[in-house]
């Protein structure tokens, strides 16, 4: 796993032992940046179920001004803390081991783009979709990226929040939400 392009460019990331992390794929991330690459630089950005952080550290690496990473297991937290370090970009980053429900209730948005790539067997990505839009931290024009099993159904949200169009890798799916107004 390493940072595809910016100022941390070809730097391998650190991953965690065992299956309770599943890092998002080289190819997956690659057809990520495709599409949001041009929504990148200068942004705060949200990686909210950070895992080995590489959305927000791609992100960073990529120019964006801010992120903040959430997760709430403590090796998670530690080998994005270590991450970050080696990428240097610790002066743009933020970490906070804790509940996404916890960190969303207290987060000082607005946030430009936001990574939700929770584990795919829990119901976290609806409730965070759920949580997020009724507090509203996204910006105007902000993204909300959302990575999934190619059967999960996201829900539509409200205005003034659109579903866009789903992009397919495989057994995986990204989906993203943008705000209008």
């Amino acid at each position: 796993m390493r940072v595809i392009t910016g100022t941390a460019r070809g730097k391998r990331l650190k991953e965690l032992p065992g299956m309770d992390t599943r890092p998002t794929t080289d190819r997956v991330k690659e057809g990520l940046f495709n599409i949001i690459q041009f929504d990148i630089p200068g942004r705060r950005v949200l990686d909210l179920f950070a895992g080995t952080g590489q959305l927000g550290i791609e992100c960073l690496s990529r120019g964006a001004a801010w992120c903040d990473f959430v997760d709430h297991s403590p090796a998670a937290m530690k080998i994005v803390r270590e991450n970050v370090k080696a990428c240097n970009l610790t002066d743009r980053a933020a970490f906070n081991q804790t509940e996404f429900d916890a960190f969303l209730a207290s987060a000082k948005g607005p946030y430009d783009l936001v990574f939700l790539d929770p584990p795919y067997a829990s119901d976290c990505i609806k409730q965070a979709l759920e949580r997020m839009t009724a507090i509203d931290i996204v910006s105007r024009n902000g993204i909300i990226v959302c990575e999934s099993p190619v059967e999960a159904q996201l829900p539509e949200l409200a205005v003034p929040y659109e579903k866009g169009r789903d992009y397919r890798y495989g057994k995986i799916k990204l989906t993203l939400y943008r705000r209008s107004v």
